[in-house]
This record gives C-alpha cells, sequence and structure tokens, in this order.
C-alpha cells in the first residue's frame, strides 16, 4: 500500500489548520479532514484575542505567557487584516479578590495575612510590569496609568471607579484564522476535507490507513504520520477511532459570552476583576457591539452542544453591571455564544485553575501518531512548529520552520494598514461605501481589491444578500475558504448574521444551493 500522504491531520480547528500550513510549506503531502465546517467548534467560539493571559501569572505559568506574549507579535504582524492592536483598560477597586486557589493567593495569604485575599494594587502593577517585560515588545506599547476622573474610558463606568491601569494586547477574528491557516495550507497543495468524518484509523506496516465518511461517500486513506488535533474530541479519536490505550484525560471546560449594542464610544477594551476572584473582558465588537465575556464551567462531553446557560447570562450581566453606570438588562443581547475549551487534565481543583497550556504526546510505536491536547489560539503557530519538530525524525528531509515571518492570505501590509486598504478600495472603485470598504479591508486585507475585480458598479457584484454582502463575495467564500452553507457565511467566514434577518438569510441559503 502506497501512501497517499505523509501527515493526515484529524481536525479542522487552529490547531489543525495551523498544523497543515506548516507542514504543507515545508514540502510534505498533507491531508486534513473535519467532520464539520472548519472552526465550527470551540476555535470559532473564543474571547477573540491573541493575548499573553494576565491572570495566568497568578498561576505561575510564566513560560506559557512569555510565549504567548512573544506569540501575540508575530501574529498581529502577519495576519494585520483579521487582527489588531488593542489597549485594555484595568479599573482599580478594593473589592478585587484572587481566586482562591492559585499559587500567588496562597503565598499572599501566607506572607500578608492582612490583605484578606484582595488583589494588591502593587502586585498587579508588578504583574503588568512583568507581562510588559517578558515578551520583548517591538509593536505594543507598554502599560501606563489612568485617572478615570479625568479620562474618557471613565465615562462608561461607575464613578467610584477612578484610577486603572491601561495596556497592550490584540484582537483577532479567531475563525478567519483558522480558514485563511486552511487556505494557505491548499494553495501549498494540502487536500482540506471539510463535513468529512474520521472513523477509523489503523496501522498497517508502516503507514495509517485510515477511513472517513464524506459528502461523496466513504474514503480510505493511507498516511505516513497521524496527528489527532480534534480538540474536544482528542480523548475519542484515540479510544474510538484509533482504538488504543491513553493515560492522557481532557477536562472540558465551557467559555460563554454575550453580544450586546455598543456600550461605549472608544475602541479599547476592559478588564474587569470581581469579588470571586474571576476576571471577565467586554470589547468592542464589529463596529455596532460590545462583546463580554467569558464564563469557566465544567461541560460534560464533547457531543454535548455547548449553550450559553440563564445561569451564566445572568453571571456575565451582573459582573458587566457592577463596572458600568448604565446597567444591561438581559433584552439587551443580541446573541450569545459558547465555546468548549479541551484543556489537558492535571487534577486542578476548579475549570478556573485548568492550565491554558498545550500538550503533545507522541506514539511512535509503529506508523506516528500525535495527540494534541489543548492550547490557546494565541500559541496556534508555535504549537504547530512544536509538533512538526516532534514528528520530523519520522518524516526527514524536510526544511524547517517558516511560518514566523510569511503573512497569511491578504495579510500583505503592515500592522496598522487597514485603513489605507480601506481608502485605496475607495479610490479604485468608487461605488463603495465607506462601511463596505472598510469591512472588505478588515476580512480580506489585500485579497480584497481581487473580490471585487473589474467591477464598476453594484450590480456588477451580483445580488446583494443584505449589509452589503454580494454574489461576488460570497462566490470567494465557496471557491477559496471552503464555504458549503450561509451558516458557514454569516457565522464564521463573517458575523453578519447579526445583520442579516430571516428573509434574507432564506435568499442566500437558496443562491448558495443553486451554486453548488
Amino acid at each position: 500500500m502506497a501512501a497517499d500522504f505523509d501527515l493526515f491531520i484529524i481536525g479542522g480547528g487552529i490547531n489543525g489548520c495551523g498544523i497543515a500550513r506548516d507542514a504543507a510549506g515545508r514540502g510534505l503531502r498533507v491531508g486534513l479532514a473535519e467532520m464539520g465546517d472548519l472552526a465550527s467548534a470551540t476555535s470559532s467560539a473564543s474571547t477573540k484575542l491573541f493575548h499573553g493571559g494576565l491572570r495566568y501569572l497568578e498561576f505561575l505559568e510564566f513560560r506559557l505567557v512569555r510565549e504567548a506574549l512573544i506569540e501575540r507579535e508575530i501574529l498581529l504582524s502577519i495576519c494585520p487584516h483579521i487582527s489588531r492592536p488593542m489597549r485594555f483598560v484595568l479599573p482599580l477597586s478594593p473589592e478585587m479578590r484572587f481566586e482562591s486557589m492559585t499559587p500567588v493567593s496562597r503565598i499572599l495569604a501566607r506572607l500578608m495575612p492582612w490583605t484578606k485575599g484582595r488583589r494588591p494594587v502593587a502586585m498587579i502593577r508588578a504583574g503588568l510590569f512583568l507581562y510588559d517585560w517578558m515578551g520583548g515588545r517591538r509593536l505594543l506599547p507598554g502599560t501606563r496609568s489612568l485617572r478615570l476622573d479625568r479620562e474618557p474610558e471613565g465615562a462608561p463606568l461607575e464613578p467610584r471607579f477612578r484610577r486603572a491601569f491601561e495596556y497592550s494586547d490584540g484582537w483577532v477574528d479567531d475563525a478567519r484564522l483558522v480558514v485563511l491557516n486552511a487556505r494557505d495550507a491548499a494553495e501549498r497543495g494540502a487536500t482540506i476535507l471539510t463535513r468529512t468524518k474520521v472513523i477509523s484509523a489503523r496501522r498497517v506496516g508502516d503507514l495509517w490507513e485510515i477511513e472517513a465518511e464524506g459528502p461523496g461517500g466513504r474514503l480510505t486513506i493511507a498516511a505516513r504520520a497521524l496527528v489527532n488535533a480534534s480538540g474536544p474530541w482528542a480523548g475519542q479519536v484515540i479510544e474510538d477511532v484509533a482504538r488504543l490505550p491513553s493515560t492522557d484525560r481532557l477536562r472540558l471546560v465551557r467559555g460563554s459570552h454575550i453580544v450586546t449594542r455598543r456600550l461605549f464610544d472608544h475602541d479599547k477594551a476592559y478588564f474587569f476583576q470581581g469579588g470571586d476572584g474571576r476576571i471577565i473582558f467586554a470589547i468592542p465588537y464589529e463596529q455596532d457591539f460590545t462583546l463580554i465575556g467569558t464564563t469557566d464551567q465544567d461541560h460534560p462531553d464533547p457531543d454535548t452542544r455547548p449553550e450559553c446557560s440563564e445561569a451564566e447570562i445572568s453571571y456575565l450581566i451582573g459582573f458587566a453591571n457592577s463596572y458600568f453606570r448604565k446597567d444591561i438588562a438581559r433584552e439587551d443581547i443580541v446573541w450569545t455564544y459558547s465555546g468548549v475549551r479541551p484543556l489537558h487534565e492535571e487534577g486542578e481543583a476548579s475549570a478556573t485553575a485548568a492550565s491554558r497550556d498545550y500538550t503533545l504526546r507522541l506514539d511512535a510505536a509503529g506508523a506516528p501518531l500525535l495527540n494534541v491536547f489543548g492550547g490557546k489560539i494565541t500559541t496556534y503557530r508555535k504549537l504547530a512548529e512544536a509538533a512538526l519538530d516532534l514528528l520530523a525524525p519520522n518524516l526527514p528531509g524536510r526544511s524547517g520552520g517558516w511560518t514566523r515571518l510569511a503573512p497569511l492570505p491578504g495579510g500583505d501590509f503592515p500592522v496598522g494598514g487597514t485603513m489605507a486598504i480601506a481608502a485605496e478600495l475607495r479610490l479604485d472603485y468608487p461605488f463603495l461605501s465607506l462601511a463596505l470598504a472598510h469591512r472588505l479591508a478588515r476580512a480580506y486585507g489585500t485579497d480584497g481589491a481581487i473580490i471585487l475585480g473589474q467591477a464598476k458598479d453594484m450590480s456588477e457584484l451580483g445580488p446583494d444578500f443584505g449589509a452589503g454582502l454580494t454574489a461576488a463575495e460570497v462566490r470567494w467564500l465557496m471557491d477559496k475558504e471552503f464555504a458549503q452553507t450561509a451558516e458557514d457565511v454569516l457565522w464564521r467566514r463573517s458575523k453578519l448574521g447579526l445583520r442579516l434577518d430571516a428573509e434574507q438569510v432564506e435568499r442566500l441559503e437558496a443562491w448558495m444551493a443553486a451554486q453548488a
């Protein structure tokens, strides 16, 4: 039996697509199967941040924080269209508490028992100093102090908040990050199979024989190495698909978010600390909305669809209302979403304490199997490099890492350049509205002009399904970005689902079905 692929990957989330891109760029023959749409699970349900994880310092996860801080700037540089630097305002309050089981809280309880679990301002400033220093910042400004009673950032907050720190991290369109990695992998020769479920994998000699069910029926695939990057389903793939023993266990943690109408006028985000030791973010979202999250709740199993419960909604509303001057109510919420984080189980006492670090396990007892556990979106590129380094002895003669400086499709322009891209689009296509030019620049970067082609007016882009979404753009998403349904387009390739009504969605679905 001859190998169809050097490397076959199960899972079309950020880790699977990141590994596929890196491997294809090293000259490997790569295949990837995703049982749903790309980024249809965890990787489209994050808090949309490239960040080091300021609160992970309380768990003394210095390696993870340093790696993530370094990666933060690399990723901002290779996808400046779908990401951007963002400033975070951290209001200070005597009510702020540590999560009771963190290493730092236990140390502080011994050394400074009079603090009674509070986060001292001096310790927060020390943590931010570490945060600024550990990542070797080049693009992002450092921390500064704010007087909220004198600055516009204080206007949306209750007047009792008078001081704050402001620091840097980044925002990213998580689902588009996944899709662009998959697209780049495909352009470098990888085969990307969506809506294709791997049902069995077994070692036959020095190869993996893989059975999968896809839109065209059953497939039999042979590969020299197999990567299990199936996220919450990683344990099921090991036990039920590959039928191998494993001592690794996942802790499934649900993170839920609410989206409201825009709550403040500036473009900075807020980092709120609660009396229970937890934190949430309030982030400007899709121009007209505010994203609030996240929660940390243990989740029963990967096949139970994660949904934002009424208890989580009440928790997030109450948390936000303890900071904002004007209370938000249940009817202010326009959308909720939830995702399941597959964290490597290491016996932590709570879902909040479970590590966000990744673990790679190589089973080389025959054709190699690499199992991927955990991880966070900010470290996906580094995870992919580490995965291929582990596999290198089994796949010799290939080039090394290359993704550090290589922009993702459409991202070949400097950080902060999306306004210039939008201006160029309006110059070349004067029929575009300002809002549409900005949306195309933020979603597609330099590919925006390719989508518009030789169009002289909006009618030449085909039917408009609403919010400026035209047939030309949808055709691009189907041809280049693996979209097959209206949901793929409206909730993962974009967030235009927030703007289209039911009739518009139905019209889009019918048009896509006719094209297919």
